[in-house]
């Protein structure tokens, strides 16, 4: 029994600590790294994929400072980009990472009270429903903003009519958003339950 219990203990440490680990790459690597990069300490995004129609461009089409590399998947390339065509570029990324520090450490806490072996309690379906509507987001928010970006960066191109986005909407958060939210209704259940049961007892 107190194996089993130390166990659970280091399990349910070592769930958060990998939690927070990630929490950390990601508010690194997709907001820091690129607000950095927006604001010019660091080396810009410079490029955008996106989607073109071959029968209407050859392999290279450049205007200006802007190139676009490729036929079918390609490469919407600015040499010095301004201000607003740096924030324009990251902007669908910075949302994403936005996104997953949300649920991150939304889990963090739902980890949290894993510890105190206390499962079906009234925030954690709060927590799981966040979760959820943040996993919804992800998967239509960012290649929204990854479309509206896209026309905008190439509105003034003589090439724009044949520019798309390289994104169509995630899927994979959408199912998860759908499993986060059953995952809900089962906590809103247990909870329910346990209460009843403290009730008779």
């Amino acid at each position: 029994m107190n194996d089993t219990s130390w166990w659970t203990r280091v399990a349910d440490h070592v769930l958060e600590l990998v939690i927070g680990l990630a929490l950390l790459l990601v508010g690194l690597f997709r907001v820091l790294l690129p607000v950095l990069g927006v604001a010019g300490p660091l080396s810009p995004a410079a490029s955008r994929e996106v989607r073109v129609d071959s029968a209407q461009l050859p392999d290279v089409a450049a205007s200006g400072a802007v190139t676009l590399r490729g036929s079918g998947h390609a490469e919407l390339a600015f040499a010095d980009p301004g201000l607003g065509q740096r924030l324009l570029l990251a902007l669908p990324g910075l949302v994403s990472g936005l996104l997953a520090i949300a649920i991150l450490a939304v889990l963090l806490r739902m980890a949290r009270t894993f510890r105190e072996g206390d499962f079906f309690v009234p925030r954690n379906t709060r927590r799981l429903t966040v979760i959820a509507a943040a996993l919804m987001l992800t998967g239509v928010l960012p290649p929204l903003l990854d479309m509206m970006t896209t026309n905008l960066l190439a509105r003034d191109l003589p090439m724009a009519q044949a520019i798309a986005p390289a994104e169509d909407y995630a899927v994979l958060p959408m199912f998860l958003a759908v499993l986060a939210g059953a995952a809900a209704g089962a906590f809103r259940a247990g909870t329910r339950l346990r209460a009843d049961t403290e009730g008779l007892v």
